[in-house]
């Protein structure tokens, strides 16, 4: 069993988060382990508050899992803050996991900022030099690269310009762009298009979470960058086509559907 160590805020209501990061790990034949930086009081529709976890717990849930279990590959979520971002870069320096997938998690669907305008730098210049993967949204791509993205051909540019910042791969999805939710892949040296066709639902809680975690378990098995990512896009395009309309605003993904089906089978 191939091990994906997820480094992620925790969503109280199950959507997002190490919740769906370990549902998605799982489901995708991995074995989940978790590193806690923040606890939000979250549901379908809001995040209420936010409680950055102390660093010195963040080191020692770090050092517990490197220091007992092998790690195939890490994603990342939340950070929150500069501190977390630091902490988090030096364990990574320091036990070097062979894939590590950053999901610059910067704002909920609600609006609610994740990520402190002071860590961005520190993601970019400890982070993503040691990222194998980075998977932003377009607002989180616009952040990245500070300037406005509003086409499929500007997120060439835009990959070129993230590639720059020391990772190996990138992936910018054009879920918040018209038309089909295509995303683009880069190498830094071959472009991809990923392509799906939009589903008409509100029921996307969570869908970078289970994306990134899934390239995460992918890589993990021995997929090549490429592969991970498009096998990901499958999953999330299926997750998403059997989302769930739990609570009264975005809700989740459903992350074992195909299980869930199976389960069904069996009963009959």
């Amino acid at each position: 069993m191939k091990t994906v160590l997820t480094i992620a805020g925790s969503d109280s209501g199950g959507g997002a988060g190490i919740q769906a990061d370990i549902k998605a790990i799982s489901a995708n034949g991995a074995f989940g382990m978790s590193v806690i930086t923040a606890v939000t009081a979250q549901n379908t529709k809001e995040v209420r508050s936010v409680q950055q976890i102390d660093l010195n717990i963040i080191q020692d849930q770090l050092e517990a899992v490197f220091d007992d279990i092998q790690v195939d590959a890490v994603k990342i979520g939340m950070l929150g803050n500069k501190d977390t971002v630091h902490v988090v870069a030096e364990a990574l320096t320091k036990y070097k996991p062979k894939y590590i997938v950053v999901d610059p998690v910067m704002i909920s669907k609600g609006g609610h900022y994740l990520l402190e305008q002071s860590a961005v730098e520190a993601l970019k210049k400890e982070l993503l030099p040691l990222s194998s993967i980075i998977t932003p949204n377009i607002p989180e791509a616009e952040v990245l690269i500070g300037r406005t993205l509003q086409t499929e051909e500007e997120m060439y540019k835009a990959c070129e310009q993230i590639m720059e910042m020391g990772v190996d791969a990138v992936l910018i999805k054009g879920g918040h762009l018209m038309g089909p939710p295509n995303d683009l892949f880069y190498n830094g040296v071959d472009f991809h298009w990923l392509k799906a066709n939009r589903i008409q639902t509100k029921n996307t809680h969570g869908t970078g979470c289970t994306l990134s975690s899934a390239i995460a378990a992918n890589l993990a098995k021995g997929s090549t960058l490429l592969e991970a990512a498009t096998l990901a896009k499958q999953y999330i395009t299926t997750a998403i086509t059997h989302s769930l309309p739990l609570g009264s605003g975005h809700g989740p993904t459903h992350h074992f559907y195909d299980l869930y089906e199976s389960s069904k089978m069996g009963m009959k």
